[in-house]
């Protein structure tokens, strides 16, 4: 499993990765995995503010759906478009094209307490 150093992580199974003020989320490589096939990424937040640990969304999976956290409090300022079309890139490129939202952060230092990717290695225990 692949757990970019670049990032942070969430105990729920998400990854923000700070671009400036805006930052990008989506689910670890160990989530989509847990998940299975993705078949669907519903996100109803975009233009709303919501705080570290409120749901932007829910990802579903051919056996299960998931709801999808914030990791850090911010306005949802888009949702990745191409996932409508191709949800299957949260499995193929989980950290990459895969990602679900873009967000502008209320406040950064909430990134700061989140997990490193050794942190987050040992906790899935990895």
């Amino acid at each position: 499993m692949n757990f970019p150093e670049n990032l942070k992580y969430t105990a729920d199974h998400e990854w923000i990765k700070v671009e400036g003020e805006n930052a990008l989320i989506g689910i670890t490589d160990y989530a989509q995995k847990e998940l299975g096939d993705i078949v669907f990424v519903d996100v109803t937040s975009e233009g709303e503010t919501l705080n570290a640990g409120e749901a932007f969304g829910n990802i579903e999976a051919v056996k299960t759906v998931s709801e999808l956290l914030m990791p850090a409090g911010g306005e949802v300022l888009e949702l990745n478009a191409a996932l409508a079309d191709n949800p299957a890139l949260v499995n193929s490129d989980p950290y990459g094209e895969g990602w679900i939202i873009k967000v502008k952060l209320t406040n950064a230092a909430e990134v700061d307490a989140l997990m490193s990717a050794a942190d987050y290695k040992a906790q899935i225990g990895a």
